[in-house]
Formats: C-alpha cells, sequence, structure tokens
C-alpha cells in the first residue's frame, strides 16, 4: 500500500493536540524522568534543518522514557525578551510584543509539524506578564539576601541588619564590595540613607560604579560577548568602556560551590573545564605596597609571591581609582589620555592583545615591602580590575607580558632562579630595617618557596595568604526597552524594592525604543511610570515629588534573567502564588536530561546555577544542582555556494576559470542553483537582489557558470539553509527525523546533504510494507514466528536499547535498516515480531508508527505501549557452522550443536567423512579449536 507521509503525520499531529497525548502528569506514583532543550529564542528566520538535531535526540529519549513506564516532563517555552526584536522595533516602529508573538508562532508550527512530544499545556514566554512578576520576586529575594561564609549560604538581610545592630562588624564573616568597620553604636545611630547604603555592600543584588562596554549607538551596556573586536555584535557599532551605576549580581559569592558542585554532576569535560578556568580559583599572598610620600599603598594579588624579589615595577589597571589620587602633576596629561585610549577596547580585547605593550607612567613609585626599593607604578591595559586587585607586581624576566613591557619602558628585569635562588644577593640583605638573610629562599623548591614568603608576609604584617577568583560579579541591568522591568524605586537616591503584592510590575508603554533626549533608557519616554508609596501603585511620572511619588528603576533586565530559572517553572507553571510549590520541587527535583550547545557555559548554564544554589538557600526548592546529565549536540553544517565577482566589475567568473582573475568570493543562495547541481541558474540570480540586476558571466564552455561550494555553518546570512518544512513537505518529519539521527555521532558536527533524504525514505517504505501483502492490503497474521525472526527482533531490541541509554542514535537507525531488511527477506507478517518491532521504532518515527499501531486494532496511542523486554534466549544459537581448515587452508565448514565442549567439537570433526579423506591416513600434529568459531588441523 502506498505510503502517504503527509496524510498521516497531519492526521496523527492533529490527533495529539486533540488528545493532549503527551501531557504531563502533575504528580504520578511511576518514576519521573525530566528531559529538557535549551530555551530557543523565537528569530524571524524560523528553525532551519540544523536546529532539530538536539530536539530531536531529547524527543527519542522522551518517548522511550515513556515506554519505559516514566512520568516523563518534557516541555517547551520561549525566550523571548532580547535584543534583536528591539533593535527591529526601533527600525520599524512596531511593538517588540507583535514580531516576538509572530516568531513564535512560526516556531511552534514549524515544531509541530517535526512532531515533538512535549507537553504544550506547560508552554510560557519569558516576556509574560505572568511569568516575568516571578522573575521579578526572585530580584527582590536577592536583593534581600546576603552571604554569611560562616554558614556557606545566602541569608535574609534581616539577620545580617541583626548582627550589625548588636556587634557592629566584628565577628561579621560575609561577601562584601569593601572591608567596612564599625561598632553597633555606631550602626545604630546611622541616618536611615546612610544604613541602605551600607547594605548594598553585602546585598546579593547590589548597585554600584562598574566599567562597562557601553554602544552608544544601541544607547545600552553590551555583556563581553556581545562585543567583537571592539563593536557590537548586532550592527556592528563602536564600544567604548565606561563608567556606570549599574546593578549586579553577586555570584562571587558562590564561586567555591559553582566549583565543587561540578564534581557532581554528569556534564562534557569540556564544559566543565570551561566554567573552572572561568571561575579561575588562584591561590597565593595578598601584599601590600606602600607609596613613596603617601599614606595610601597598594594591594597586590600574586599566586608567585615566591618571585616577589624580581619585582622590579608595579602595573595598575588603568580605572583603578587610585590612579587619580597617586599621579603626579607632571604625568597627569598623559595618564588621562592613555585612559581615554583604553577606553575604546573591550576587555575581551585586552585581554587578546598579548604582543603589544602599552602603558604610561604615573611618576608615582612603591616601596618593596621586604627590600624597600623604589619601584615605578604605571598603568596599563593589559591589567584588568576585574581581576585579583587591580595591581600587579611585574616580575619581567619570568612574565612575558611583564617583559615586554620592561623592554619597552626600559625598566629593570632581575631574574629569579628556579628553586628561589635570587642572582642579586643585594636584594637579601638588610635594607630600610628589613633584614633578610643572603640564604633565605636558596635551594628551596617552588613550593616551598611560596609557602615560606606567603609565611613571611603574614607575620611581618605585610599582607595575608589568600583565594581570589577570576569570576566577576555579573552585570544585571541593561539600557534597553525590552526586557524585565526591575522592581525598584529610588527615595532619596535609596533603591528600594517595590511590595510583592505590586507585582508584576509591567513593561509600559513607550513612543520610541531609543534612549531619551537626556541619555535616559528607552523606559525614560514612559509616562505612567513613577511609584506612588501611599497608593501602593504606579503612576504618572508628573506626580514625582520626592515625598510620596519617586522615580522607578529606568534599567530593564538583562536577556538570561528569564532564563537562569524558567526550568523550574516548568514542574509548576500555573501556580498563580508561588513561581513552584515546595512538594513540585521535591517530585521533579532536577532536570535528569539537559540538551543544548556548549556556547552557553559561561553565560545561561553558569547563572543557571548560581541562582538555583541561592533558591535552594533560601529554601525555595531541593536540589543544589539544576541538571544532572548535559549533553552538546553538535552542528549539522551547510554546503554553502559562493560567485566569483572580478574585482571592481559587475563580472562574474565561472568556478574553474576564476583562477586567471583577481576576484572576490561572494556568497550565494543554494536554492539558485540548478537542481542536485553546482551550475548556477544565472537569471534567477539577477534577479535574487537589486544589484545583481544587470550582472555579466563568464561561463565555462560558454554554457555553464559553475559555482564554488564548501561546507560551513548553517547560517541565514551564508544563504545555505534547508528549511524543515520542505524537507517535511517532500519527505515527511519522520524522514527528517531519522536522517538527522543518522548522519553521525549526536555531539559532532556534520554535513548536510539532502539526497541522502531518499535512503532512508527508501527504509520507511520498506517497513511499511511489511505490514501489507503482495496486493497491498494490511496483513498481519498470529502465526508464530521463527527463530530466525525472534533472533532478529530480540537483536534490535538489545542494540536500540542501549544506543538510546548511550545517546548513540546514529547507530540504531542503521540497526533498524538491518532488521527490516531481514524481515523483508524472510517475508515476516507476524504479529509477534511487528507489533514489538512498530513500538521499537516509534521514538524515531513516530508518526508511521502510530498510523501502524492504530492498523494493528489498538484504540491508544503506541506512546504508552511497553518497550519490548530483551530475551537473550532468542539470540542463543542452536547450531554453531565451524569452518574446517588444514595448515590455515579452510577445507569446508559443518554444522555442530551449539553446546559442544571443544573435546566434543574435535571429536565431532575428527569422525567427519571429509577429515578422514583430508588427513587420508596421517596424524596431526595439533588439534586447535576456537569455541564457536574454527577448527584448524597442523598436519
Amino acid at each position: 500500500m502506498y505510503y502517504d507521509h503527509k496524510y498521516i503525520e497531519s492526521k496523527w499531529q492533529q490527533y495529539w493536540a486533540d488528545n493532549q497525548t503527551y501531557r504531563t502528569e502533575a504528580k504520578s506514583d511511576k518514576p519521573k524522568y525530566y528531559v529538557l532543550d535549551m530555551f530557543p529564542y523565537p528569530s524571524g528566520a524560523g528553525l532551519h534543518v540544523g536546529h532539530p538535531l538536539g530536539y530531536i535526540a531529547s524527543d527519542i529519549v522522551s518517548r522511550y522514557k515513556r515506554h519505559q513506564g516514566f512520568n516523563v516532563l518534557h516541555p517547551i517555552g520561549y525566550d523571548s525578551f532580547g535584543l534583536p526584536a528591539e533593535q527591529y522595533a526601533i527600525q520599524t516602529g512596531q511593538h517588540p510584543a507583535i514580531t516576538t508573538e509572530e516568531n513564535i508562532n512560526r516556531y511552534e508550527k514549524q515544531m509541530r509539524r517535526i512532531g515533538f512530544s512535549f507537553d504544550w499545556s506547560r508552554q510560557f514566554r519569558t516576556s509574560d506578564a505572568a511569568y516575568y512578576k516571578f522573575t521579578q520576586r526572585i530580584f527582590i529575594e536577592l536583593f534581600h539576601s546576603w552571604y554569611n561564609r560562616d554558614t556557606d549560604k545566602a541569608e535574609p538581610i534581616e539577620t545580617l541588619v541583626k548582627h550589625l545592630s548588636e556587634k557592629g562588624t566584628a565577628c561579621l564573616n560575609a561577601v562584601e564590595t569593601e572591608a567596612l568597620c564599625f561598632s553597633a553604636s555606631e550602626w545604630c545611630t546611622q541616618p536611615e540613607k546612610r544604613k541602605q547604603e551600607i547594605l548594598l555592600n553585602y546585598r546579593l543584588a547590589f548597585r554600584a560604579e562598574t566599567s562597562v562596554n557601553w554602544c552608544p549607538a544601541l544607547g545600552t551596556v553590551l555583556a563581553n560577548d556581545e562585543v567583537v573586536n571592539g563593536k557590537s555584535e548586532r550592527g556592528g557599532y563602536p564600544v567604548y568602556q565606561k563608567k556606570m551605576m549599574q546593578w549586579s549580581m553577586r555570584i562571587t559569592a558562590y564561586s567555591e560551590r559553582l566549583l565543587q558542585g561540578l564534581k557532581k554532576i554528569d556534564w562534557p569535560q569540556p564544559l566543565k573545564d570551561t566554567q573552572e578556568y572561568w571561575i579561575g580559583k588562584s591561590q597565593g599572598a595578598e601584599i601590600n605596597f606602600k607609596i613613596e610620600n603617601s599614606q595610601l599603598q597598594l594591594k597586590v594579588f600574586t599566586t608567585r609571591p615566591d618571585t616577589i624579589f624580581g619585582t622590579t615595577f608595579i602595573v595598575l589597571a588603568p580605572e583603578s581609582p587610585l590612579v587619580n589620587a597617586i599621579t603626579t602633576d607632571s604625568q597627569r596629561e598623559e595618564i588621562q589620555n592613555y585612559i581615554k585610549q583604553t577606553s575604546l577596547k573591550s576587555e575581551r580585547d585586552r585581554m587578546a592583545d598579548v604582543k603589544n605593550a602599552s602603558g604610561a607612567f604615573t611618576g608615582a613609585y612603591a616601596l618593596h615591602p621586604f627590600t624597600g626599593k623604589k619601584l615605578p607604578i604605571y598603568i596599563a591595559d593589559y591589567v584588568l580590575m576585574g581581576y585579583g586587585t587591580g595591581t600587579v607586581m611585574a616580575v619581567p624576566a619570568h612574565d612575558e607580558r611583564d617583559h615586554r613591557f620592561a623592554k619597552k619602558f626600559g625598566l629593570e628585569i632581575v631574574e629569579v632562579i628556579e628553586g628561589g635562588e635570587n642572582i642579586q644577593e643585594e636584594a637579601f640583605v638588610e635594607k630600610n630595617g628589613v633584614c633578610i638573610n643572603s640564604d633565605f629562599l636558596n635551594g628551596l623548591t617552588y613550593e616551598s618557596a611560596k609557602e615560606k614568603i606567603t609565611t613571611e608576609v603574614v607575620k611581618r604584617g605585610l599582607g595575608e595568604a589568600k583565594t581570589h577568583y577570576r569570576q566577576r560579579d555579573a552585570i544585571f541591568s541593561r539600557q534597553r526597552y525590552w526586557g524585565e522591568p526591575i522592581p525598584i524605586y529610588y527615595k532619596d537616591e535609596v533603591p528600594y524594592t517595590l511590595p510583592v503584592s505590586a507585582l508584576p510590575l509591567r513593561l509600559p508603554e513607550v513612543e520610541k525604543y531609543l534612549p531619551t533626549e537626556a541619555g535616559d533608557p528607552p523606559l525614560g519616554n514612559a509616562r505612567q511610570y513613577a511609584w506612588d508609596e501611599v497608593k501602593q501603585q504606579v503612576v504618572n511620572t508628573h506626580l514625582i515629588d520626592g515625598k510620596t511619588v519617586f522615580p522607578l528603576e529606568l534599567s530593564t533586565m538583562p536577556g538570561w534573567a528569564g532564563s537562569s530559572w524558567y526550568f523550574l517553572r516548568y514542574m509548576d507553571p500555573h501556580n498563580d502564588t508561588h513561581f513552584i510549590a515546595k512538594e513540585m520541587s521535591e517530585y521533579w527535583g532536577q532536570v535528569d536530561l539537559y540538551m543544548g550547545g556548549s556556547e552557553h557555559a559561561t553565560g545561561h548554564l553558569l547563572y543557571s546555577r548560581f541562582w538555583n544554589k541561592f533558591l535552594k538557600d533560601r529554601g525555595y526548592i531541593t536540589q543544589e544542582e539544576p541538571f544532572q546529565k548535559l549533553i552538546n549536540q553538535g552542528m549539522i553544517l551547510g554546503m554553502s555556494a559562493f560567485v566569483f565577482r572580478i574585482e571592481g566589475t559587475n563580472q562574474y567568473v565561472s568556478k574553474n576559470l576564476a583562477k586567471d582573475y583577481v576576484t572576490q568570493k561572494l556568497h550565494v543562495d543554494v536554492a539558485l542553483l540548478k537542481g542536485a547541481t553546482d551550475e548556477l541558474d544565472t537569471e534567477a540570480f539577477k534577479k535574487w537582489r537589486p544589484e545583481f540586476k544587470n550582472a555579466e558571466f563568464i561561463l565555462e564552455q560558454d554554457t555553464k557558470y559553475i559555482t564554488g561550494r564548501e561546507v560551513e555553518k548553517m547560517s541565514k546570512s551564508k544563504f545555505n539553509v534547508v528549511n524543515p518544512d520542505d524537507i517535511c513537505e517532500e519527505y515527511g518529519a519522520d524522514c527528517l527525523r531519522l536522517y538527522e539521527m543518522f548522519l553521525g555521532p549526536l555531539e559532532q558536527s556534520k554535513p548536510w546533504n539532502t539526497q541522502g533524504l531518499s535512503g532512508v525514505y527508501g527504509f520507511l517504505k520498506r517497513f511499511w510494507n511489511l505490514y501489507f501483502d503482495a496486493d497491498d492490503q494490511f496483513r498481519v497474521t498470529d502465526e508464530a514466528p521463527t527463530k530466525e525472526e525472534y533472533r532478529t527482533l530480540h537483536t534490535l531490541i538489545q542494540k536500540v536499547g542501549f544506543d538510546i541509554e548511550n545517546f548513540s542514535f546514529n547507530t540504531s537507525v542503521s540497526s533498524f535498516m538491518i532488521a527490516v531488511n531481514e524481515f523483508t527477506r524472510l517475508k515476516t507478517h507476524k504479529r509477534q515480531i511487528l507489533e514489538p518491532l512498530a513500538i521499537i521504532l516509534s521514538p524515531y518515527a513516530p508518526h508511521i508508527t502510530e498510523e501502524i499501531w492504530e492498523r494493528l486494532g489498538h484504540q491508544e496511542s503506541i506512546e504508552y505501549a511497553a518497550f519490548p523486554t530483551f530475551n537473550a534466549q532468542y539470540l542463543a544459537l542452536d547450531e554453531i557452522e565451524y569452518p574446517v581448515s588444514f595448515n590455515g587452508k579452510m577445507r569446508f565448514k559443518i554444522a555442530l550443536p551449539a553446546n559442544l565442549t571443544p573435546q566434543e567439537v574435535e571429536q565431532a570433526v575428527f569422525q567427519h567423512e571429509k577429515t578422514i579423506e583430508a588427513l587420508n591416513g596421517k596424524h596431526p600434529k595439533k588439534v586447535i579449536v576456537v569455541l564457536n568459531k574454527i577448527v584448524n588441523f597442523v598436519v
């Protein structure tokens, strides 16, 4: 019978929607299994065939686990705030909510067509006020929390206030912005405004002056990964370093727990390594360097205190607040010019620029803490304020950048010999009252020298042993419109949170999405956006009087805010009073399988772990880590096409003639090629875009224009995307699902080739035909299967079960093809074989198997049929066919019972007439029996 994939897939997609087949039970006696795909952002381009790869894999696991009797949570939603929608709104004047809705509708239509088993009833969007009111609630909880190092967790701010009221800062072991020291009486006598300012020093959500990537053209702060070569990734606009008051999250409080937690989760090692490097734990000493003729001193953190005698100068980050205080008048202009120059570079560029040495002398000197030697103080852009203390003791003999800097500025280079010895003995003798014996470090190992210097630093009151983390607090506010409003208002310039009862603080309407003329963020254009403290409601901004009506925060939250906890909301999406009920957290616990890209290692995956740990500290959830197992799927690569334009002309030369010209390679839409060839449709090319209207072509053999081809990342900008809708139309969603898995191992990148779909489509037709006779009539008999049929079936059960548990989906597809070919050869029409075969294939190809299941007489969906149980006895052979060799040359084969011992096999072969004939009365020197494999006579 004809396999009509369009009819079948449309029918079952409608059935699943009407019957909510994949709706998850809120609680169940079944064991739970939570499968999650990384939060999709609905772009206007829709899906291409590279996007579903991870979704298909997670869907196969979800369906398999349902067959195994699990209560499976497999949800979907949308990360719908973000800069792309806002930029489109700026360009067109269309509200971001409208374009976001259009994009989501397109995404959902495409995903439903591919047949994903999502529980659509749990769907939400981060831009829905019903969702972001809880994101705002979590922000408020962070604002009203501090980190107690003694208990090693976040606690309510009230416990900190109690401590300060009773003891001041004495015995306070808190994560803080700066070390403060005051008594309980001093705290109690402070005015309210000052108390609130002090508390900001400890809050987990706090406001402080921070160096940021400021993009004037976009009117917003950008994250480091949104800046490329000093320009914005979106639009290519210049980005500058600027100090601004920003909201930040004190993720640094969790650095050690974030590191330790990596040991307890099943993630790819490269991803763990990336997070470990990003957090950057370093143990060493923080050493004080006094500044000559000043009461000020510099704090330097170093992991190599044993090299301190090789220090010949000091380098500060240009952003350091000490720069202005220590710079001499004669050097001020040079310093200011250099700071301005540095502001044009992003931090990423400064870190990457390892070859160039630049800096400026402040005119000030520091004093070596051991020798008293004067060390010139410079500023340089290779030192970053956010790393360590923003100050480096330069050891040019043993650090590449320090060495390059010293060479450029003619500074002294003192070598410290490995093992702690120093070739300049005068560095160890008494100077300025500090006595160091000449053999102080001589002969010590690196570890011993490091420990000895650290001990001396502490003993002499020159500093302390310290652990530092490279990770910095995460900037949380963005000067954008399309994001979650921050639930803060300002009274006497001090931030206060809105009451929880006032949430959600809704995103207001604005006339334009650009910053105001005064330079305020876009929310400054809103008229109805002030807080009435008495009426407890949002009112018009003209009512702001600083007495009862106050201004609201004009920045919005970053894109990662809503995605840092969305996995929890899926557990309890319809709860109006809590973002998740405690019993739901206890039941679902962690995400059992998380599928997504490795590019989120230092963004989403780090922030979500941080928020999860915080919410556990405050008692809202029960698990320490959000994602137990994580898999990074590879990319599907596209075959790009290029035309070769002769420079300075509108002429295009065919590929094999291009070597004779100076040309530019330009991407061209692969849809402009003729069929499955590399030949360009030149007329279609001229109609494609206005600039190609008058294109001229130099053809091969005066008939063809051949394009260049190259495998690259599939991307709209490279015009090499393949639309899954087209594949579903021609070959069907089941074929697409199987083919994407068949391409290769899930974690690896692999090229797309549309021509390969025909082979998979042929397999589906052969599978379909197993259930029909020669006259195309549905025919499945109750006849007992043969041993060979059982063996083929149970080989498949074992293989597919193993593959899914180990995420080796490509080898499963090969096994399906082998099994179906074998059943076709055997003319198998038997229910005891074909029913379990449909179940085994259903996670991969759900539409065709649902149709077969119904035709087999079942009223319910195949989705909850039990996965067939593997029985090893069916793989046991009754007979073994032994090749019999003489001196290594095979003469004949003999079938023997499978349960014979080696001695019995040897005896049976000896008695065979062909053995007697081959030996011709000779006695063999040796008989080698490899059980179940071979018999060899050495004559």
